[in-house]
């Protein structure tokens, strides 16, 4: 019977240590979690500093052409075509 009762106080220690481990883990899966959330918002504000920025250097890129052009059809070439990008980039925000 002494025999059983070890065998016993034996389980229950390691169901307490089991249980023990299993509330460290949560609370170690949710701050993991929190820092999985901080990090992707962190990307996405990152992609977005990046588009601006990639939008800047475009608009830049284009001025600089533009002024790099001395004579006047060129510069009616260059601005046709960015009428015509700023079309197709409209037809494609109606759809």
């Amino acid at each position: 019977m002494q025999d059983l009762s070890i065998l016993v106080s034996g389980i229950e220690f390691k169901l307490r240590k089991l249980i023990e481990q299993n509330n460290q883990l949560k609370i170690e899966n949710a701050q993991l979690l929190k820092t999985q959330e901080e990090l992707n918002n962190l990307i996405e504000n990152q992609k977005i500093i990046i588009n601006k920025s990639q939008e800047k250097y475009k608009v830049l890129k284009i001025a600089k052409s533009l002024e790099s052009s001395t004579n006047s059809f060129d510069q009616k070439i260059k601005i046709n075509e960015i009428l015509r990008e700023v079309d197709k980039c409209i037809g494609l925000l109606n759809k």
